[in-house]
């Protein structure tokens, strides 16, 4: 599939043009320059043609932007992966120093070029935009990326200049299983993604909160295919003080009920503290796979039974539900990194599994024989079958004769059974109890 790279200075639009052309609010936008630091993938559809439009940071030089290297050198390889560029200014502004040094960029790349000049509101401002033509890049858009206007036109011209395609591919990957990395921030979120996609596709600083979007890759090595999704730190709510850090924990918020299994990364140094509870939580809450990922373990220090005494305090934390994979990595080093990708495949596969009825009744009726339900005032609870619920996640149903006396202590016995006789390592299970 084609791609279309939007490029330009801070604050001129662009990921308000990402999201109307992918026709969904997959970036954040806001007032504030500087929001967008990763490149930020979507699809779009314009007269049967099909393409994939990348979003990137603003592109700056010499500003007081602790991210400015890290942006410009994003941007840089948006342009190299790029068909086409959509070279983004402002009419309002006119031709700054920014301006001119994208142009001389996009001027020695050799790619086709479409200049749009954004926040052309009225009619007077059509006026504004065309001083643009000093640039030398070509015909000249004036579009209002807030309401759409000219976009239409813009469009044609992607369309008429992108490269044509002998057999168009479908790169929905909808049905692949979708992987978000979840945890506080600077756990080392970015560094595990961009260790396992083998680049630098996502910006990591020192800094707490780099990264601002939920960022989705798809990823396709050692055998493994699934979507992988890097999303911001999650912070307690008293310390979230500015609007776009509520974005960004919201966006990671919906990270995680978009997903199948989520791996959550903690900091070794630290271990898990309360936001990590509330995390692993969410997670559960939301009835979706989890790997913990113990990072920065070469930071710890340790002796001869250091890493057993560390999983059987964390499963300890986190029961009852502790059968969970626990990875400890060092991703700076790439220690164990591959490990994480195994055991989210096999947690996805957990999650997914559909167990026939009769291996079921086979497996826990003869159990639920010798440890039947406790009798309630006199009357005898009987367990008839059992079959799987054809939900996502794994959820079981058991017909009996009276359901309203199987108390919690008895389901958690059935979950602890089923997890014998089945491995569901890694998900959380639902248990039902319905009238025969």
């Amino acid at each position: 599939m084609s791609l279309v790279a939007i490029v330009g200075r801070p604050n001129v639009g662009k990921s308000t043009l990402f999201n109307r052309l992918v026709g969904m609010r997959k970036a954040i936008v806001d007032d504030t320059a500087g929001v967008t630091r990763d490149r930020h993938y979507g699809k779009c559809e314009w007269c049967g043609a099909e393409f994939s439009v990348v979003d990137t940071g603003g592109y700056t030089s010499n500003s007081d932007d602790v991210f400015e290297a890290a942006i410009r050198r994003q941007v840089e390889i948006a342009i190299e992966e790029a068909d086409v560029v959509l070279f983004m200014v402002e009419a309002g502004t006119g031709i700054t120093d920014y301006d001119s040094e994208i142009a001389d960029v996009l001027r020695r790349s050799k790619k086709p070029v479409v200049v749009c000049v954004n926040k052309v509101d009225s009619g007077e401002k059509i006026f504004d935009s065309y001083q643009f033509y000093a640039l030398g890049l070509g015909e000249i858009f004036s579009i209002s990326a807030a309401n759409g206007g000219g976009t239409g036109e813009l469009l044609d011209e992607v369309v008429r200049v992108l490269p044509k395609e002998e057999a168009p591919v479908d790169q929905t990957h909808a049905d692949l299983p979708h992987v978000a990395i979840v945890g506080k921030p600077n756990v080392g979120k970015s560094s595990l993604t961009n260790a396992l996609l083998g680049e630098e596709r996502n910006i990591v600083t020192p800094v707490a909160g780099t990264t601002r979007d939920s960022i989705a890759t798809y990823y396709n090595k050692f055998g493994h295919e699934l979507m992988l999704v890097d999303t911001a730190g999650i912070r307690r709510k008293t310390k979230v003080h500015e609007d776009l850090e509520f974005y960004s924990v919201m966006r990671s918020m919906r990270a995680i009920e978009h997903s199948d299994v989520c791996v959550l990364m903690i900091d070794a140094t630290t271990g898990m503290e309360a936001q990590d509870m509330n995390i692993f939580n969410l997670i559960q809450k939301n009835k979706k796979g989890c790997v913990i990922v113990v990072n920065k373990w070469d930071l710890f220090i340790k002796d001869q039974n250091t890493m057993k005494e560390y999983t059987e305090a964390l499963r300890a934390r986190i029961a009852p539900f502790d059968d969970v994979p626990i990875i400890f990595t060092s991703v700076v080093k790439k220690q164990r990194v591959l490990d994480v990708l195994e055991a989210v495949a096999q947690v996805s596969a957990n999650y997914s599994q559909k167990i026939s009825t009769a291996r079921l009744n086979e497996a826990l009726l003869p159990i639920i024989e010798d440890c039947p339900p406790p009798a309630w005032k006199g009357k005898y609870i009987k367990v008839k079958y059992i079959t799987q619920l054809p939900t996502k996640f794994p959820a079981f149903a058991f017909f009996c004769n009276l359901p309203q006396y199987i108390k919690e202590p008895y389901k958690r016995f059935l979950e602890n059974k089923l997890r014998e006789n089945f491995d569901l390592c890694g998900c959380p299970v639902t248990i039902y109890c319905r009238q025969k």
